[in-house]
């Protein structure tokens, strides 16, 4: 996991349209990375439509949204169809940004213990450095801070 202010991981992964996606490709703009549980899900569903309806203020001060969970890209392009998503979605079967980034902890759901994607949102500067994190996300309002924490353009 990099700290604040270090180089973000060079990774790279597919997305729910098939395409590749890398993080160093999205130097020189900031990156809003968000980690979610799961597509279709009711927190999920909300945080994504919430970072849809922003989009377009996201762009304004040149961040680009990539969101992150271990679904598959069926998953992926159907939940991105059906939300009208203008932002990717990366899938990540294995893990590897999931770990890169240490969201994977252990939950309770219903009583029972099991090892899943905690809600977290990562901002990356246009220099590829970790600007800020947020952990444990609460949905409502979060989109709106994290805007709020990029600085408005020229």
């Amino acid at each position: 996991m990099p700290d604040i202010g270090k180089k973000a991981p060079a990774l790279g992964g597919t997305t729910g349209d098939g395409s590749t996606l890398k993080l160093a490709d999205l130097k020189g703009q900031w990156v809003v990375l968000y980690f979610y549980p799961k597509d279709s899900t009711p927190g999920c569903t909300n945080e994504a439509k919430d970072f849809r309806d922003l989009y377009p203020k996201f762009r304004k001060r040149h961040a680009e949204i990539v969101g992150v969970s271990r679904d598959s890209m069926k998953s992926h392009a159907n939940f991105a169809a059906r939300q009208e998503l203008p932002f990717p979605l990366v899938s990540d079967p294995d893990e590897t940004w999931c770990r890169a980034f240490d969201v994977i902890h252990e939950k309770v759901l219903y009583g029972k213990r099991h090892m899943g994607v905690v809600r977290s949102t990562f901002l990356i500067d246009p220099d590829g450095k970790l600007a800020a994190e947020w952990r444990g996300v609460k949905v409502p309002g979060h989109a709106q801070a994290v805007l709020d924490a990029i600085p408005a353009g020229k």
